[in-house]
């Protein structure tokens, strides 16, 4: 038994030899299955670890992207779904970048504007 662990400590298990380009994850219901999917977001994905049963890291991963999931019902009524995670590319994560510097020179720009209305009513 293997388990992915979430950047937020949750653990969804895995069937063992899952990949991160094949992550298999067996599900009771339809509402197992979504909730599993759910925890997948990016601020999870941003760093995961691979564990077996002992709790032992087999693997550690950063930056990944839930690239697609597809779902089937099996005989027994439970649902195999396959997650397709991978890496962020070099511009996906340049991109990310450029976006938190942006937000930031926002804040900068509008406490600049601020100070600058305080100092002039003065």
């Amino acid at each position: 038994m293997e388990y992915l662990v979430l950047k937020d400590e949750n653990k969804i298990q895995i069937e063992t030899g899952s990949g991160l380009s094949d992550m298999m994850v067996v599900s009771a219901t339809k509402e197992e299955m979504i909730a599993t999917w759910d925890l997948l977001t990016m601020e999870n994905l941003k760093a995961v670890q691979i564990r077996n049963s002992e709790d032992v890291v087999l693997g550690e991963y950063a930056n990944l992207v839930l690239e697609s999931e597809t779902s089937v019902v099996q005989a027994d009524g439970t649902i195999l779904t396959r997650f397709k995670l991978r890496q962020k590319t070099e511009v996906e994560l340049l991109r990310e970048e450029v976006e938190a510097l942006k937000v930031g020179q926002e804040i900068q720009d509008g406490a600049i504007v601020e100070l600058a209305e305080i100092i002039g009513g003065e």
